[in-house]
Order: structure tokens, then C-alpha cells, then sequence
């Protein structure tokens, strides 16, 4: 058996570095989904079209075809990059919460402010997710779980902590919580509600959703 010294360098892990041509896929990937999202933004689902967000992006629609399958799922793939981001912002915000009524409100607040800049892509994404084509995707996404996992954690380290009651019946104060958060986009969307007034309206909310949790 060949002896091999500790002073002996480990062979160097072959990297993989991709293609010219999958670069160039990527980029491209990249360049369209910019170009989709800023028209998205301006102009909501329904007007922008795949022939707008190719120009937008300076390639044909035939370049567009060739990386998303059509307007659709280049819209999904948006919604999951924007629920990414969006589940870490609320996890940060929680993250401050000095009570679990406190952290929800930050979490839900998170959640607006998300979408306040960019009410027409919010506006889009709340009419695509009840679609019944593209819908169940979009609600049922990895980012949306994760919200609910957010929202369960809360509740179980304010169980642990003794802030609630141990019969607080977890899952279903999580869905009602998640309920409670979506049912103020149309008020933000369509309405024009300011931040103050959606935060008004959420911790109303929260302290009714666990007035009945709260250990007496």
C-alpha cells in the first residue's frame, strides 16, 4: 500500500466551469427575465406581451421561446425569485419582533412594503394566483410553505415561551394568519391603502387571531 505523507498536498477537486455556450444561456435568461419583470411592473400581466419583452430585452421572440416555455412561466419564474426574497425579508423582520404579536406585525409589514413599490406586478401576481392554469403553482410554491413555516415557528416559540397557552391549536391559527395576510392586498392593490393603514388593519388582526391563545 503506497504510504502517503501528511505533508503531501490533497489533489486539487476538478471544477467544472460551464460552456461558452451556457453562459450565453444564461445571460440571456437573465436579460429577459429583466426586461419581463420592468414590463410586468409598468404594465401588469395582460399588457405585456412576449413580442414587448423581447424588444425590451433586444433579442427576438424566437430567443425569448427558446428559454421560457411561454408568458406564463416566465412570469412564475419571477413570482418564485420574488418569494425567495420576500420569505427572507419577513424572516428578518421577525427576526426583531420583541412578542409574537409584535414579530407577526413586522412579518406582515414586511410583506407590504415588498410589493408597495411595484403595485402592478403585485397586482398581477394576486389575479395569476387564483387562475385556475397557473394558479395552484404559485400558491403552493416552495416560498409560500415557507411562510407558513415562518408563521408556525412564531406561534410554537411564543407556545415554548409561555406567551401562549399550549392548546393555541398551532396549524390552524397559522393558516388563519396566513389568511389574514393575503386578504389585505386587494386593500393595498386596489385601493391604494398607505403602509400605516395596511399595519393599522394587521395588528387588528393579529391581536384577534390570538386573543384566544393568550394563556389567561
Amino acid at each position: 500500500m503506497k504510504h502517503v505523507s501528511p505533508l503531501q498536498p490533497a489533489a486539487e477537486t476538478k471544477v467544472k466551469m460551464p460552456t461558452r455556450r451556457a453562459l450565453a444561456k444564461q445571460q440571456t435568461r437573465g436579460k429577459v427575465l429583466a426586461a419581463a419583470r420592468r414590463l410586468f411592473s409598468e404594465q401588469g400581466y395582460e399588457g405585456a406581451t412576449i413580442r414587448d419583452i423581447a424588444a425590451a430585452a433586444g433579442m427576438s421572440t424566437g430567443a425569448v421561446f427558446a428559454n421560457f416555455t411561454d408568458k406564463s412561466d416566465l412570469f412564475r419564474e419571477i413570482m418564485l425569485t420574488d418569494l425567495a426574497a420576500l420569505t427572507e425579508a419577513m424572516r428578518e423582520a421577525a427576526g426583531r419582533g420583541r412578542t409574537v404579536e409584535d414579530a407577526l406585525l413586522k412579518v406582515f409589514t414586511a410583506g407590504y412594503a415588498f410589493y408597495k413599490t411595484q403595485l402592478p406586478l403585485a397586482r398581477a401576481a394576486f389575479s395569476v394566483s387564483w387562475s385556475p392554469d397557473d394558479g395552484p403553482a404559485l400558491r403552493n410554491a416552495q416560498g409560500v410553505q415557507e411562510m407558513h413555516q415562518l408563521f408556525t415557528e412564531l406561534l410554537e416559540a411564543a407556545v415554548e415561551r409561555g406567551e401562549l397557552g399550549q392548546e393555541a391549536e398551532v396549524k390552524l391559527r397559522t393558516q388563519m394568519l396566513f389568511d389574514a395576510y393575503l386578504s389585505n392586498f386587494p386593500q393595498a392593490i386596489f385601493q391604494g391603502w398607505s403602509l400605516d393603514a395596511l399595519q393599522a388593519r394587521a395588528r387588528d388582526q393579529i391581536r384577534i387571531l390570538l386573543a384566544g391563545a393568550r394563556r389567561g
